[in-house]
């Protein structure tokens, strides 16, 4: 779970820190106080994308730093551990630092971590629900996964995906392999000047920055060297030059120094100088001396630098990415040259990763079909709870088409019907969804409404969450749209989910905050010319105020304080 949260300099945030607790924790304030930026905060330590115009104004960079519980989350651990994030206590903490430059650092557990990490570590820390995630719904891809989640099958469905990726590189190769002789030999021939250009280029990383260094040296070389003798006759070779100068101070010192040996240490101090001023002096000396300013030397680097952005542009990288081009071009053209013989392999080595695949699939077949009723039970008795009493809720396994690739694929191997393989496995996954008793029931995507999809993401997650690992859940104004009878079935909800994760719900309802563990106010503070938001959290009496407010607005009266006490009696 999330236990600490500190936020610097985050668009109207100052210095905010936030210690949050076990079990559902409520964000409430005005509209517009910052709420939702604490949720933005949470989503950059987890690899939501960043920009400079995120940072306070007036300031150069953000910091958002999170510490987190993770005791007993082995898929998280193995996962820093294979990626060498050394983890030898039961937390994990994260910062991001935004730079108004446009470059951000990032560390884990105090170690330099890549955005693709943090969006790796997700899945297994947060779920982040924000205003108008719930259109996430409206994807069947988002339907499949929370059918497997609710199933138990997402392990089994990553090897079937893994499964997939291994035959699409092996299907790519195997078509690749099929060109006709003439297409073959003509790639043959690209492949054979690619790599002689690139090999007769003799590129070296950081060439191109290191002779662009030379260039402006070449470029400036008449006035270096004026400036370089100007340096050495001032420190040494004027009649009356630092050097000169300075030994004569040194001679009379040491005088001094005879009657008073208390001058010894600055004695000591003007003698080193010296020599490091006739270090600088021989330095610049010979730096010019060595200055070739012939307009041959300069043609020479300039020529070498626009063949260098030549091949960047052409092969669409830096000279690094080039160096590796080179070798990727000769795997290919390996490739090519031994097709004949490859083809044979790679049948074999597509017939044996299908047989992989197809057993996969089938095994995350059976556990969909088997979870398919219960899913749909649970979902209809949970939609009673939250005013969608006489929905329909259903859930459509179909056959998925099969992609080009995979038609080939069948046809290169002389078999009719090698299955359908896809990424997901042998099902494509929808939900079916009526508000309305005796209206048939319809993809829900073309029928639900904005509030009936809130209502079912809250659903949806609640009966999902209890089969895998506790995490900390996100709710971003979940609560949009709906209010009463309906607000008080969703806030029931996030209670119960919150007693198997972590809950942070942003809420303007007071039927739902009044079921907060932890009740935090975020509010904004104008100061001179700066706006400021703070978030406190609540102590029991000043609850009673806030629910209140979100109960009465700006008219708080004796009447809705009563009816605030009596919500947070009632809670349960």
């Amino acid at each position: 779970m999330l236990k600490y949260l500190n936020i610097s300099n985050l668009a109207v945030i100052n210095q905010l820190q936030l210690e949050l607790r076990r079990g559902l924790n409520i964000l409430s304030g005005e509209t517009g106080s910052g709420k939702s930026i604490v949720v933005d905060a949470v989503g950059l330590l987890l690899g939501e994308k960043s920009s400079a115009e995120m940072i306070r104004t007036g300031e150069t960079r953000a910091f958002v730093e999170g510490i987190f519980s993770v005791e007993g989350n082995l898929p998280l651990l193995d996962l820093l551990a294979e990626s060498g994030i050394v983890t030898d206590s039961e937390e994990v903490v994260i910062k991001r630092e935004i730079q108004s430059g446009g470059r951000g650092r990032i560390f884990v557990n105090n170690q330099s971590a890549t955005l693709s990490l943090l969006k790796a570590i997700q899945p297994h820390l947060i779920d982040i629900h924000g205003q108008g995630d719930q259109q996430s719904l409206l994807s069947p891809e988002a339907h499949l996964k929370l059918l497997d989640a609710f199933a138990g099958a997402e392990g089994i469905r990553e090897e079937v995906e893994s499964f997939y990726e291994l035959l699409v590189d092996l299907a790519q190769a195997l078509e690749e392999s099929r060109k006709t002789e003439s297409e073959r030999l003509q790639l043959l021939d690209l492949l054979n000047y690619q790599v002689v250009e690139i090999e007769c280029a003799n590129i070296r990383v950081n060439e191109d920055v290191e002779l662009e260094a030379e260039r402006q040296v070449l470029a400036n070389a008449e006035r270096l060297v004026a400036l370089c003798s100007e340096v050495y006759s001032l420190l040494y070779d004027d009649e009356h030059s630092i050097l000169t100068q300075l030994g004569v101070v040194l001679r009379r010192l040491s005088e001094i120094v005879q009657v008073d040996a208390g001058f010894s240490s600055h004695l000591e101090c003007l003698s080193a100088t010296k020599y490091t001023l006739e270090d600088t002096a021989f330095f610049v000396r010979d730096y010019a001396g060595n200055i070739n300013a012939s307009p041959e030397s300069l043609k020479s680097i300039e020529d070498r630098l626009v063949e260098l952005d030549r091949l960047k542009h052409k092969y669409a990288g830096g000279l690094y990415e080039i160096i590796e081009k080179l070798s990727d071009l000769k795997l290919r053209r390996e490739s090519l040259q031994n097709d004949e013989d490859r083809e044979l392999e790679l049948k074999a080595e597509l017939r044996r990763s299908l047989k992989q695949y197809e057993m996969a699939a089938e095994k995350l077949s059976r556990l969909r079909k088997a979870g398919v009723r219960s899913f749909e039970k649970e979902a209809l008795a949970e939609m009673a709870e939250v005013a969608l009493d006489n929905s329909q809720f259903q859930v459509c396994l179909s056959r998925p088409s099969r992609s080009g690739l995979m038609e080939k694929l069948g046809g290169w191997m002389n078999e009719s019907d090698i299955g359908v393989p896809t990424r997901y496995g042998r099902e494509e996954v929808e939900f079916y969804f009526s508000a309305n008793a005796g209206e048939d029931v319809r993809p829900i995507r073309a029928v639900a409404s904005g509030g009936e999809l809130s209502r079912l993401m809250l659903i949806l997650k609640t009966i999902t969450a209890p089969t895998q690992f506790p995490r900390t859940l996100i709710f971003d104004e979940i609560d949009s749209g709906i209010s009463g009878r309906v607000a008080e079935a969703v806030g029931l909800r996030l209670k119960r989910l919150s007693e198997t994760n972590q809950v942070l719900c942003v809420t303007h309802q007071a039927q739902i905050a009044r079921y907060a563990d932890a009740h935090f106010q975020v509010t904004k503070e104008v100061s001179g010319d700066r706006t400021t938001t703070r978030v406190l959290e609540l102590l029991p009496s000043d609850r009673v105020e806030e629910l209140a407010r979100m109960i009465g607005g700006s008219e708080i009266t004796a009447v809705v304080r009563k009816h605030a006490r009596e919500l947070l009696k009632s809670r349960g």
